[in-house]
């Protein structure tokens, strides 16, 4: 059994039972203890082999079929976890324990996989989707997901981090699943169940830096940069000396997941944070690796990359020149909506307070595409060509985890906005041009917050990053008294989702109208309909409407406190919800409407 060596290695070698890269180590050996409970085994320790390449190994004589715990002694210091760690069951701090990923019985043979285009995703993060916080109790609620419509989960990062609790991003051992959650028997469990829903699976991986406590990877080799650091700390050694290896150690883990664990994409968090100046970027090389084994399964496979960049070189196809990745999440939408129905203008808000904001999104895919922004006090983004670029490519939402996690108190759109308002939000992320992505709860109003929240075990760690927190909201404007403290378990619990709210008429109301348009999303092809040059807005900003044209199929919008008429056609209405009622309080022969205040009207095209 090869413990330690991710799928799909560049590497034409013997399948090790034990290996790690360490190009500097004068010695390694290899700690091993047995996992049996009361075991009088004593712990033993063995001379791995140097090979020229900078990798050790070893071969041991039983197999390395029994479960044990072990670690890597380097030039006598340790031991440490192993870098490729499937699992840390007591914390990243303690040793690695061998995982055989074969030996799951997979029943998903009738899954042939899911294409982005036309596709929902929901995010969601295990540690509060359920009041268990595991991946087994996230599986239970799958059939809540399939009547939402929802083609892909999107699982905030599960890697193997120090403490209880946490969003996933500090984590450091990538190949392992945060034991809390189940460990990565459960993982494969759920990406099963995940599967025999009809449901797709993308994982949130992080790669641009590791988090502050439990990195031993700088004992092993050259795998952090010596170069400026990103905002989160050291960046990995992508195009320096001895690299090679760690672009390996990145793309491995990539393909782990979408070999090992069946998953079906992998959203790359920061990916303007990499820092590589190789000819071919990190990137590209990843995609032309996933491509390729894309093609040996013949399931699709997906990139999404996080960038702030508006650079829509990351999401054009290797032959056309680009990187190659599939889609991009899009801030940009969720500024225009945030601000169109909040009013809020203050720090990056700032530049999208006109309604004309919105409607260029809507019709260009970003708004920042060579402009001036006004928050980073330069010119930013280049255009998307509407003619050839396919809308899906960009992923939205009104509300996700960092939209709502970065604010001050952790609040969702349900504290300030009203049921229309909500409303309004949903109507446009489901039946815009774009991919859609709903952030859990969001669907039934949650009032639950979702906050910023740590369980560093170090004192030090932890103040440092409740200050730290205050520091980033001061360009933002908000009071940093009332940011609550990462580091109380309260912080955690209190972010939470409430299922139970679902059920309450207010909740169920609005958790019906998710539904129903996840039903047109279905029924409408102007709804999945990708090209961006056959998308159309008409607005009124001092009236406070917009009217988005999806072909023939009119979604009508009214932002203002107050009634509004718009123009509209006569074609049937396929969608009415205002705040206190319907949205439509009278129609005229020539077809314009008078909307309800806080309302959204859908109306079908009419044939000749």
């Amino acid at each position: 059994m090869n413990t330690s060596e991710p799928a799909h290695e560049d590497r034409d070698v013997e399948d090790w039972d034990f290996e790690v890269w360490a190009p500097y180590a004068q010695a390694v050996d290899l700690f091993l203890r047995s996992t049996v409970p009361g075991s009088a085994e004593e712990p033993v320790t063995r001379s791995m082999n140097r090979a020229e390449d900078g990798w050790w190994r070893l071969r041991m004589p039983d197999g390395g079929a029994e479960p044990r715990d072990y670690g890597f002694v380097i030039d006598g210091a340790g031991p440490f976890p192993d870098p490729r760690s499937r699992r840390q069951p007591a914390g990243v701090h303690a040793l690695s324990r061998t995982f055989d990923p074969g030996a799951h019985a997979w029943q998903d043979s009738a899954w042939t996989g899911r294409q982005l285009a036309g596709g929902t995703i929901y995010e969601l993060h295990l540690g509060t989707f359920t009041s268990e916080g595991t991946l087994d109790a996230a599986a239970a609620r799958l059939g809540h997901l399939v009547s939402l419509g929802v083609d892909f989960v999107e699982l905030l990062p599960v890697n193997a981090f120090n403490g209880t609790h946490n969003w996933g991003y500090d984590g450091v051992l990538w190949y392992a699943v945060h034991e809390g959650y189940g460990g990565p028997a459960a993982y494969q469990r759920f990406v099963d169940a995940c599967h025999q829903a009809g449901i797709g699976v993308i994982q949130d991986v992080v790669y641009n830096h590791l988090g502050p406590s439990g990195n031993y990877l700088p004992e092993f080799g050259p795998y952090l940069s010596e170069s400026a650091g990103n905002t989160w700390g050291s960046s990995l050694n992508l195009d320096g000396p001895d690299s090679d290896p760690v672009r390996r150690h990145i793309i491995g883990n990539a393909l782990m997941w979408l070999d090992d664990y069946h998953v079906d994409g992998l959203r790359l968090d920061a990916v303007h944070a990499l820092r590589d100046d190789r000819a071919i970027h990190l990137l590209e090389d990843m995609a032309g690796e996933v491509a390729a084994l894309s093609a040996f399964t013949g399931h699709p496979l997906t990139l999404i990359a996080e960038s702030d960049l508006n650079d829509p070189r990351l999401i054009t196809p290797a032959e056309a020149g680009g990187y190659g990745l599939d889609a991009q999440w899009s801030d940009d939408f969720h500024h225009a909506v945030h601000v169109a129905l909040t009013g809020e203008t203050t720090g990056y808000y700032a530049d999208f307070a006109p309604l004309g904001a919105l409607a260029k999104v809507l019709t260009h895919g970003y708004f920042h595409d060579g402009t001036f922004s006004s928050f980073r006090g330069r010119t930013h983004g280049r255009p998307i060509d509407r003619q050839r670029m396919p809308a899906w490519r960009l992923v939205v939402g009104s509300q996700n985890h960092d939209q709502i996690g970065n604010r001050a108190i952790g609040d969702r759109l349900t504290g300030t906005l009203d049921a229309g308002q909500l409303a309004i939000a949903a109507t446009l992320t489901l039946l815009g041009p774009f991919t859609p992505m709903l952030f859990m709860g969001e669907e039934w109003g949650a009032t639950t917050p979702w906050q910023f929240f740590t369980s560093h075990p170090e004192p030090e760690l932890g103040e440092a990053t409740a200050t730290g927190r205050i520091g980033e909201f001061a360009r933002m404007g908000w009071d940093p008294a009332v940011v609550p403290d990462p580091q109380d378990p309260a912080t955690f619990t209190r972010s939470r989702l409430d299922w139970d709210e679902s059920e309450l008429p207010e909740h169920a109301r609005l958790l019906g109208l998710y539904r129903r348009l996840a039903d047109l999303r279905r029924a409408v092809p102007d709804f999945t309909d990708p090209r961006l040059d056959r998308v159309g807005v008409d607005y009124d900003a001092d009236e406070s409407w917009l009217c988005l044209c999806r072909g023939s199929t009119e979604i009508l919008v009214n932002f203002a406190a107050d009634a509004r008429t718009l123009p509209a056609g006569t074609g049937a209405v396929l969608l009415d919800f205002g705040t206190d009622g319907p949205a439509l309080l009278s129609r005229e022969e020539d077809g314009s409407v008078l909307l309800a205040p806080h309302a959204v009207l859908v109306i079908a095209g009419t044939t000749a």
